[in-house]
C-alpha cells in the first residue's frame, strides 16, 4: 500500500494534490529541533514572541489570492466565502495575542510581610495540533497561536484533505522569521499521529474532530498523563421563542444551518419554535432556503458548495430519508437545485418537519445541510429537547427578552449561549463545550490556562 497522502478535491473528484508522508526520521527530527528550540523560546520576551506571531498573519494574509481557489478545491467552500475565513484566522490570532501579556502575567495574592508569594504560568513544553477540515484555518490557529505565545513549540498535523493549509501556516511562520523548530507541520497518517503522542516528547494535544477519534486521543495521552484538549461533535439546537423577530431569526438561523454546507461543529441542526409562530417560521425558512446556488465552488454565483466526499452526502441523505420513513417531512424540492446530484458530493439543502427525538435526525450530528425543526409547548419543553442529547458546543436563544435568555440559557448543557445569533465565535470568550463535544477550551484569557501549567512560588525573606 503506497504511503501517499491524496486531496481527491469535492469540486470534480479529481486528485488535486499528491506527496508522501513524512518518514520516521522527519519525524523525529522535527521532535528534537521542537524540544531544543523550546527551551530558548521559553524564555523570549511576550513581546517579541508577539512580533513574530503578527509578522506571521500578515504574511498569511499575504497569500490570499493563492489560500482562496486552493482552499475551494481542497474542501468546496465556495470562493466568495474563502477570505472570510481568513479575516476570521486574523481576528482570532490578533486577539490571542493582544492579550497575552495579561493573561500570562503572575498572579499575584494577598501580600503577608516578609514573603513574596506569586503564581507563574509556565508553556507546558512542545504542544501537538491536530486540526480538521471544515474550518481548516479557524480551527488551528485557536491552538497555535495562543501556544507559540505560551511559550510553546509546536507540530502540527492538518487533516490529510486540507494538508496544503498546513503547509501555509509553515511558510507564513517561516516567512515571519520563525527560529527552526519552533513550528513544523508535518504530514502523517494516524499511526505516526499516535506515536508521536506516545513518544513522551510532547506535553498537550489539542484535538478537533469526531468524538470516535477524540476518544482515541485521550486514551493515547492518558498513557502519558499528557493534557488534551478536544474539541469534538455537536448538534447544536437553537430555540425561538414566539416574541421573537422572526424576519431575523429565519435569516440567521438558515444561515447557521447552511453556511459550509453545514459543514461546521457549532452549525444549527436542529430548532424548537413556539407552537404559536411555528407555521410563519416554517413557510418563512422554506422559502429562504431557496434562495441558495448549489454548484462548483468555484463559480461566483455560488453559495453552496459541495460536501467533502459523496460519501459524506450520502449519510445525510440517508438521515433524511429514515427520518421521513419515520414520518417526518422534507419540505424543500431537490429537483429546484440543478446541481443536486445522488451520488455525488453535491447536496440541496434540506428541511425537515414533524421531527421527534425518536428520529437519529434530531439526536446524531449529521454535518451536512440539513436541519430538523420542531414545535415546543414552552421554554420547559425547549430546554428539555435542547438537553436531550450527547452533545453540548453552543445553544442559540431567539427573543426580546435579555433576562429570559440568559435565564434559559442558564438551565441549557452547553458551553456557549447565544441569544439572537448562532454559528460565531467571540475570541474575547472561552471556546469550550460539554458532554462528548470535549474538554478544555480555547481562545480568551481561559484559553492560555490550557497552554500553560501554574507554579508557585513562595519565598520567605
Amino acid at each position: 500500500m503506497s504511503h501517499t497522502a491524496k486531496i481527491i478535491s469535492p469540486v470534480d473528484g479529481s486528485v488535486f494534490a499528491e506527496r508522501a508522508y513524512d518518514d520516521a526520521g522527519d519525524v523525529l527530527k522535527a521532535l528534537d529541533w521542537a524540544v531544543a528550540a523550546q527551551r530558548a523560546w521559553r524564555d523570549t520576551a511576550i513581546v517579541d514572541r508577539a512580533g513574530l506571531c503578527l509578522k506571521a498573519v500578515d504574511a498569511m494574509l499575504a497569500m490570499q489570492d493563492e489560500i482562496v481557489p486552493e482552499l475551494a478545491w481542497q474542501m468546496g467552500r465556495p470562493l466568495r466565502y474563502g477570505a472570510g475565513e481568513l479575516r476570521g484566522f486574523a481576528d482570532r490570532a490578533r486577539h490571542m495575542i493582544g492579550i497575552a501579556a495579561e493573561s500570562l502575567a503572575n498572579v499575584e495574592p494577598t501580600p503577608i510581610a516578609g514573603f513574596r508569594r506569586f503564581i507563574k504560568r509556565e508553556p507546558v513544553g512542545v504542544v501537538f495540533v491536530i486540526a480538521p477540515w471544515n474550518y481548516p484555518y479557524l480551527t488551528a490557529v485557536n491552538a497555535v497561536i495562543p501556544a507559540l505565545m505560551a511559550g510553546n513549540c509546536v507540530l502540527l498535523k492538518h487533516a490529510t484533505q486540507t494538508f496544503l493549509v498546513g503547509d501555509r501556516f509553515q511558510q507564513a511562520l517561516d516567512r515571519a522569521g520563525a527560529p527552526a523548530g519552533l513550528f513544523r507541520h508535518l504530514l502523517i497518517d494516524h499511526a505516526q499521529a499516535s506515536s508521536i503522542i506516545r513518544s513522551g516528547r510532547v506535553h498537550q494535544v489539542n484535538f478537533t474532530g469526531s468524538v470516535a477519534a477524540g476518544r482515541t486521543v485521550a486514551a493515547l495521552a492518558a498513557e502519558r498523563f499528557l493534557g488534551a484538549g478536544l474539541e469534538l461533535g455537536g448538534k447544536d439546537p437553537a430555540y425561538v421563542r414566539a416574541d421573537a423577530d422572526l424576519e431575523h431569526a429565519v435569516a440567521n438561523l438558515v444561515d447557521g444551518s447552511f453556511f459550509n454546507s453545514g459543514q461546521s461543529c457549532c452549525g444549527i441542526e436542529r430548532i424548537y419554535v413556539a407552537r404559536s409562530v411555528y407555521a410563519q417560521f416554517v413557510e418563512r425558512f422554506e422559502a429562504l432556503t431557496y434562495d441558495y446556488v448549489l454548484g462548483s465552488p468555484l463559480l461566483p454565483e455560488t453559495t453552496l458548495g459541495p460536501l467533502v466526499t459523496p460519501k459524506a452526502a450520502a449519510f445525510v441523505r440517508n438521515e433524511v430519508s429514515r427520518a421521513v420513513a419515520q414520518g417526518a417531512r422534507a419540505v424543500i424540492d431537490p429537483k429546484r437545485f440543478s446541481a443536486d446530484a445522488s451520488g455525488s458530493a453535491y447536496m440541496a439543502p434540506q428541511v425537515v418537519v414533524d421531527t421527534n427525538h425518536s428520529m437519529s435526525l434530531m439526536r446524531d450530528e449529521n454535518f451536512g445541510p440539513v436541519v430538523g425543526i420542531m414545535a415546543v409547548a414552552d421554554d420547559d419543553e425547549a430546554v428539555q429537547m435542547m438537553n436531550d442529547s450527547d452533545y453540548g458546543l453552543t445553544a442559540s436563544i431567539w427573543t426580546a427578552d435579555m433576562q429570559r435568555a440568559e435565564t434559559i440559557g442558564g438551565r441549557v448543557e452547553t458551553g456557549t449561549v447565544f441569544m439572537n445569533r448562532c454559528d460565531y465565535l467571540d475570541p474575547a470568550l472561552a471556546w469550550t463545550g460539554v458532554k462528548h463535544t470535549g474538554r478544555g477550551a480555547t481562545l480568551s484569557s481561559v484559553g492560555y490556562e490550557h497552554m500553560t501549567r501554574p507554579k508557585s512560588f513562595h519565598l520567605k525573606a
